[in-house]
């Protein structure tokens, strides 16, 4: 039964790509506003299709651009986060080679950085700069790199130097930064229990995991729950200054995916499972 219901979902995927690839394709080089729309809603689709149950807690930061920060567990994350905060990504730029992968990036509008030459750090925040004083909300995951879902690895502070860019002043002259606001992903649940450690790795993808093997039996193991809490916003200036913004936002993610993988997570404020017409929405 789990391979009929792997090979039904991976068929329904492959057809709904083709039908909307196209379509995002040229919303995006016509610029057509739903362009933004339609990642959003169709990765609620996917997350509904995959079994993916999401229960979110408080909400995200809306109408201005934003820089979301992240812990990363796995390529689930971009489903997840996708489906509950409209926002683009920041993605190493190796990611734009994949096949088909790369391709799903580019229609999410993500921005593609150099993460190991430090003189291309400089080059890559002003990017994110941009296009955070566009009124864009990005997707950072500090850490680097993906992990077991257990614990949040030390951030890196390089890129989230692109919320020292300035949006403007208040009523009493004081200059105004982006807002950085931390998002907590946690993988609490499997098949309708709570999920161990031993279960995790079925869904956390990280070391030298092969991609395609591993995205086989995520999607044949079964019902996945998420918690995603989005924690309240913060700026540089009011902690001080980027590294201190760093280590604030790790430790507000470390413990706020502690808390959920504990089972004390707090009635969700807002429900995140799709509905199955969403997908049609996001095409008309």
């Amino acid at each position: 039964m789990q391979t009929l219901r792997g090979i039904a979902i991976l068929i329904i995927f492959i057809v709904t790509a083709f039908v909307t690839i196209p379509w995002q394709a040229w919303a995006i080089r016509r610029g057509l506003p739903r362009r933004k729309t339609y990642p959003h809603s169709y990765d609620r689709f996917l997350c509904r299709l995959f079994g993916i149950r999401i229960t979110v807690i408080g909400t995200p930061v809306r109408g201005r651009g934003v820089l979301l920060v992240a812990n990363h567990t796995s390529y689930l994350d971009i489903l997840v986060l996708g489906g509950t905060a409209r926002a683009s990504f920041v993605a190493k730029s190796e990611v734009n080679d994949w096949p088909f992968f790369g391709l799903m990036a580019r229609l999410h509008e993500s921005v593609f950085v150099e993460r190991t030459r430090r003189s291309k750090v400089g080059e890559s925040r002003d990017q994110l700069r941009e296009r955070l004083l566009a009124g864009d909300a990005l997707v950072l995951f500090p850490e680097g790199t993906s992990n077991d879902g257990n614990h949040v690895l030390p951030f890196k502070s390089a890129l989230m130097g692109a919320a020292e860019a300035e949006v403007g002043t208040d009523a009493h002259g004081k200059v105004q930064h982006v807002p950085v606001q931390p998002v907590s992903v946690a993988y609490t649940g499997f098949q309708g229990m709570p999920m161990g450690r031993e279960n995790r790795p079925l869904f956390a993808w990280y070391g030298d995991m092969e991609l395609v093997p591993h995205l086989w039996e995520a999607v044949t193991a079964g019902p996945v729950d998420v918690v995603v809490e989005f924690h309240p916003p913060m700026t540089v200036d009011g902690e001080g200054g980027r590294k201190q913004l760093a280590a604030r936002a790790e430790a507000v993610i470390r413990r706020g995916q502690a808390r959920a993988l504990a089972g004390l997570a707090r009635t969700p404020e807002v429900p995140a499972s799709p509905a199955p017409d969403e997908l049609a929405e996001a095409v008309a």
